[in-house]
């Protein structure tokens, strides 16, 4: 079996973790396994991965979005490029992961696919490839993709367009390209995006839900000096984890969290910030690290895991903490939920800061080790990134199968 993936980023990144976990399974199961990607940087002696452009490519692509709200219609040499190379590796199966992030022509792609009547799998790990523009849009409770996108309420939030408004177009090119591949079957990692995914333009199509998996061998209770460092050896931590701290993924909680901490209680925020979120009395920030064990150690060293998130799919920072033997508070906000059990944590209504202040307390009160145990066992029995992996093979045997 031969198997392409093609997604934004390889070996960082949650996709990008994905895709590596996937590829190493198919190589551990004598298969062949290619990466192309568009963005970052990756062993150039590994014979299996190609960078899809270069920097100027990814500028023009970054134009085009910018101006003209055309996402998905960059730079053509590149993509034809690409294509060059599938036609010489003729894998069995094409894997698509994220498509947009300026780094590929997907219409040029996809008219390709349509012509090569390649079996394809296609897994969604946000809304992109069924709106008009956005790749999420809970947090402004937009419905206009279930019937054809206009005047687009974001605009100026990725894929970020300064100028114009293509959404109607973007929105009919998208349904006009996706919905002629004959064999294609959508996986997502969580049952609210199936659910999504089968109110779209592309509910004819079957839907799988196969769950992020994530590297055990890493992520699991870690003895560590994160306390020491930080003089937090009698704290009550309560972490906060995000690739960007925005409003979206609900940093304002935090702050109205800070206003209601007694002495003993501290929030340490790890990820990036638009915010420019400050070290005070309380808050303790730390910028994004792709070190995973420096990421398993803080997951090991905080008492609760907090994610205020007003949009998202199944964040695999849910999963990182359980596995660490934390407990996990989320907003009910698309598929973080599902990750959560009673006795691995709590579930509660976006904003309800009474509740969420509750909810620490609760978890205070009893003790991190009440939580521990549960927490553990239901990551390894439901995210490990191996059997993740083995189920998408597994799938691709399926799909395989059917024409033989």
């Amino acid at each position: 079996m031969n198997v392409l993936q093609i997604n934004s980023v390889f070996a960082s990144g949650s996709t990008g973790r994905i895709v590596g976990s996937i590829q190493k399974r198919l190589f551990e199961k004598g298969h062949k396994g290619y990466v192309a990607f568009g963005r970052g940087e990756y062993n150039r002696s590994e014979q299996f991965v190609k960078k899809i452009g270069n920097i100027i490519d990814l500028f023009i692509n970054g134009v085009i979005t910018r101006v003209f709200d055309l996402h998905g219609f960059g730079t053509r040499r590149s993509t034809a490029r690409l294509i060059k190379k599938i036609k010489e590796i003729s894998p069995d199966i094409i894997h698509l992961h994220n498509i947009h992030g300026y780094y590929i022509n997907v219409f040029q792609l996809f008219e390709y696919i349509k012509m090569s009547n390649k079996k394809i799998i296609w897994t969604l790990h946000d809304c992109w490839a069924f709106t008009g523009h956005c790749a999420h849009f809970e947090y402004i409770d937009c419905n206009k993709w279930q019937a054809v996108c206009y005047s687009c309420p974001q605009k100026n939030r990725y894929p970020k367009s300064w100028l114009f408004d293509n959404s109607p177009y973007n929105f009919k090119k998208k349904k006009e390209l996706f919905t002629r591949i004959k064999n294609l079957t959508v996986v997502v990692p969580s049952d609210w995006l199936a659910d999504l995914v089968k109110q779209s333009f592309l509910k004819e199509y079957p839907v799988e839900v196969i769950r992020n998996g994530i590297d055990l061998d890493i992520f699991k209770p870690r003895e560590n000096s994160f306390r020491q460092r930080y003089g937090l050896e009698r704290k009550f931590i309560i972490l906060g984890v995000a690739n960007i701290w925005d409003g979206r993924k609900g940093i304002k909680y935090f702050y109205e969290l800070e206003k209601f901490l007694k002495d003993d209680e501290a929030i340490v925020l790890v990820g990036r910030n638009k915010d420019h979120i400050k070290h005070t009395e309380k808050i303790i920030k730390i910028g994004r690290t792709e070190n995973q064990q420096e990421l398993a150690e803080l997951y090991s060293a905080a008492d609760v895991f907090v994610n205020p998130t007003l949009e998202d799919n199944f964040p695999t920072t849910n999963l990182e903490a359980l596995a660490c033997g934390t407990p996990v508070i989320t907003f009910r906000s698309g598929g973080s939920p599902e990750a959560i059990n009673e006795k691995t944590g709590f579930v509660i209504e976006k904003g309800d800061m009474v509740d969420l202040l509750n909810k620490i307390r609760d978890i205070k009160k009893v003790g991190k080790a009440n939580y521990a145990h549960y927490c553990i066992e239901l990551a390894q029995k439901n995210y490990n990134d191996k059997d993740m992996a083995a189920k998408y093979i597994a799938l691709y045997e399926k799909i395989l199968s059917k024409n033989q």
